[in-house]
This record gives structure tokens, C-alpha cells and sequence, in this order.
């Protein structure tokens, strides 16, 4: 493997690829260090070793690698166009004219970015908004155990001025990802994530090392190795539908006469029912701040929509279950599939084309989809089973974090694999 990466930095065109992505990556961290003006940082460190990144809003935080909670320029992250892509997506399913243009092929697919970039602008102006709110008064809502001011100067045009720095900072991430998509190696939103993860995980890891005994360590160090493991196995696992296409005659020549497949993932949902499960679950904290102390709701909260408790953890996984069988539902349409194979002359042997296909894709997918559900479920209440180990909130190879790594780690390392097949027939694996 080491070979090939020295190989692929020996092909001109791709290592020119590699390091364009490298340095953008670099770009990227380097603003999610930089504290937005107006904002104290000597205070904010202070507040962040007092707390020890125990923030409710530990999901942003973890997309911005530690950003969002140092009020920084990059400190939303990448979250509005996760978020802004998400509405999109459920808005083609509801909206004929978003439906129309999904179908009208790569003019409509501009257009339906075009409407991501609008909504990424307006969520990241909203949600600066809403940061900076937090992070006013003495102690601020984002650290209420720490003194310090973390904005001095509360006047409305310093206040404007960090909501127009952080919006500008989501508008510059969102177009660095897009550099990446269409320069770099890899999917550029997947690739900022990835370097939001990594960067935060030295720390995560150390942290951990200081508050366990040596033979936890080892045994969270063994739980973490089995879990990339049983992650990698399951996103590669897919079941493959056999279809084969009738021979047709067109004028003088024969078409079709072949056979192919319809590759189904495992993990057809991906990562999108653990951040919608997980922004659910985060609104309760947030409403726990907000409301009256020593209340009954601010009481039931604390009692069992807290992290660790049976009734989140189990309110956790039905969520991520739910998720699952709602976002495969509405991004595989087996009717749709059906009607497109029958148009074409294809058919799943044993199978009559039309309805019967259709349902006999359903019936799979169900069962596929029940396997995923159980899958992401499991993964993602990893780190809450591990709190009663660790004592520590993040637990670093466990949940949304390794799902992202694991994902974006092969999607990358098989695209820079094609490149160089095309020039050597040799990829990372002889």
C-alpha cells in the first residue's frame, strides 16, 4: 500500500490533485482556529478547559473540529449545507417542481445546488444568530459554569459583525468543498467533515488515556479496533439483484442480450438517520436552558434525556431506526426502478417485469434496510454504553465519528485507487 501511495504521488495529474486537497484542507483548519473579531480568546480557552467539551451541542462542534465552541471564523462548520442538502432532499419528494428538475438531469441538478446554496446561506445566518445569542452575558449560555466574558463588547454592531464573519465563513467552507469536489480527490463536503473528525481526535484520545486505568484503555483500545472493523465490513456489504435485458433488434443491429445487477447496500441510509436522530435528541438540552430551573420540565429532562440514561439511549436507537426506514424510503423509489427496467427490456430472472418487480425490490429492501437500521443503531449508542467506562462524553472511535471516517476513508482511498488503474492496472491491492 505504501507503494502505491508513492506511486501516486509520482503521476503528475494526481499528485497535483492530492496536494490541492491537502492544501485546502490545511486553508480549512487554519479558519477554524481563527477566533472571530469581537470575541475574547483568551476567555474562550479558559471556558473550554474548565468544561471539558461537555456542551449540548457536541454534533455541530464535532462537524466544525472543535470550531463551533471557540466562536471562531469556520465556527458552523460544514453543518448548514449538511443540514440545507437534507430539506432539499426531502423537499424533491414532496414538491413536483424540485421532482422535475431532480429528473431533468445534470441542468436541473445546477439548479437544485443552486437552492442548497440559498438555503446553506440563510440556515448559517440563523444559526450564527442563534450562536452568538448563547455566547452573550456573563456566564453565557454556552459555558454556564464559567465566568468569563466571552463577547466584551455586546453593542449591536459587534454583534452584526461576528454574525457577518460566521455566515461568511460557512459561504467559504461550502466553496472550498466544491474545489475539492471538482480539483481534489474525493467528495469535497466528505473530505472537510473528515479533517473536522481527525483533528479533534489526538485530543479526544488523550483525554480519555488520563481518566481510565490501563486495562480500561486497552479494552476501549480492542472495542475501538472491532468496531472500525465491523463499520469497514458492513458499508462494503451490498446485495446484488440480478437483472438481464432481452435481446432487442433495432434496424439491422441486435441490443441488449446482457446481464447486470442492482447493487443494494446495507447501509443505504448512511450517516443521515444518526444527525437527524441526534439534532431530535439535542433540542430537549437546549430547551433545558431555556426554561424555568427547578421546573418539571427542566426535572424530567434532567432525569431521562440525558446521555447515558436507558430511556435516551433506547429513545436513541428507535429514532435511528425510524430514520433509516424514512430517508431509504424516500431516496429508492422501487416502482421507479421497476418502470425504468421495463422501459428498457429488463427483468429480474423469475421475476415478471412491472408490479411484481416492484414489490419483489421492496420485499428486499425492507429486509436490507432492517439490517442497516440495526447496524447504525448499535454503532451510534457505542459511545453512550461507553460513558459508564470512560466517564467522558466523547468517546473517540464510536458513533458518528467512525461511521464518517470509515465512509469517507474508502470512498477516497478507491477514487485515488481508479486513477491509478488507468495508468498502472495496479491499484493499492495487488
Amino acid at each position: 500500500m505504501l507503494t502505491a501511495f508513492a506511486r501516486a504521488f509520482r503521476t503528475p495529474d494526481l499528485r497535483s490533485k492530492m496536494l490541492f486537497t491537502l492544501g485546502i484542507i490545511a486553508l480549512y483548519r487554519l479558519g477554524a482556529n481563527l477566533p472571530s473579531p469581537g470575541v475574547s480568546y483568551s476567555a474562550i480557552q479558559t471556558c473550554l478547559a474548565q468544561v471539558q467539551d461537555s456542551s449540548v451541542y457536541g454534533l455541530v462542534n464535532l462537524f466544525s473540529g472543535g470550531a463551533l465552541l471557540q466562536l471562531s471564523v469556520f465556527a458552523l462548520g460544514i453543518m448548514p449545507y449538511i443540514t440545507a442538502s437534507i430539506i432539499i432532499q426531502l423537499l424533491v419528494v414532496v414538491i413536483p417542481r424540485l421532482e422535475s428538475l431532480k429528473k431533468e438531469g445534470q441542468t436541473g441538478q445546477a439548479k437544485l445546488t443552486q437552492y442548497t446554496r440559498y438555503l446553506t446561506i440563510v440556515l448559517a445566518v440563523l444559526q450564527s444568530t442563534g450562536i452568538v445569542a448563547l455566547g452573550r452575558g456573563t456566564p453565557s449560555n454556552l459555558f454556564p459554569q464559567c465566568n468569563l466574558p466571552i463577547i466584551p463588547d455586546e453593542s449591536v454592531f459587534r454583534v452584526l459583525t461576528i454574525v457577518v464573519v460566521m455566515t461568511a465563513g460557512t459561504a467559504l467552507i461550502m466553496w472550498f468543498g466544491e474545489l475539492v469536489t471538482a480539483r481534489g480527490v474525493g467528495n469535497g463536503m466528505s473530505i472537510m467533515i473528515f479533517a473536522s473528525i481527525i483533528a479533534t481526535l489526538p485530543a479526544q484520545v488523550a483525554a480519555v488515556l488520563q481518566t481510565t486505568t490501563t486495562v480500561v484503555s486497552i479494552a476501549l483500545g480492542v472495542l475501538a479496533l472491532v468496531v472500525v472493523v465491523a463499520v469497514v465490513y458492513v458499508e462494503q456489504a451490498q446485495r446484488r439483484i440480478p437483472v438481464q435485458y432481452a435481446k432487442r433488434m433495432i434496424g439491422r443491429r441486435m441490443y441488449g442480450g446482457t446481464s447486470t445487477y442492482i447493487p443494494l447496500k446495507v447501509n443505504q441510509a448512511g450517516i443521515i438517520p444518526v444527525i437527524f436522530a441526534s439534532s431530535l435528541l439535542y433540542l430537549p438540552s437546549l430547551l433545558q436552558q431555556v426554561a424555568p430551573p427547578g421546573g418539571a420540565m427542566a426535572e424530567f429532562i434532567a432525569r431521562f434525556l440525558t446521555p447515558g440514561n436507558p430511556v435516551y439511549v433506547l429513545g436513541y436507537f428507535a429514532l435511528i431506526m425510524f430514520f433509516t426506514y424514512f430517508y431509504v424510503a424516500i431516496t429508492f423509489n422501487p416502482v421507479e426502478v421497476a418502470d425504468n427496467m421495463k422501459k428498457y427490456g429488463g427483468f429480474v430472472p423469475g421475476i415478471r417485469p412491472g408490479r411484481p418487480t416492484a414489490e419483489y425490490l421492496d420485499f428486499i429492501l425492507s429486509r436490507i434496510t432492517l439490517v442497516g437500521a440495526l447496524y447504525l443503531g448499535a454503532v451510534a449508542v457505542l459511545p453512550l454504553l461507553a460513558l459508564s467506562f470512560t466517564g467522558d462524553e466523547q468517546f473517540p472511535f464510536g458513533g458518528t465519528a467512525v461511521l464518517i471516517i470509515v465512509g469517507v476513508g474508502l470512498e477516497t482511498v478507491k477514487q485515488i485507487e481508479s486513477q491509478l488503474m488507468l495508468r498502472n492496472y495496479e491499484g493499492f491491492l495487488r
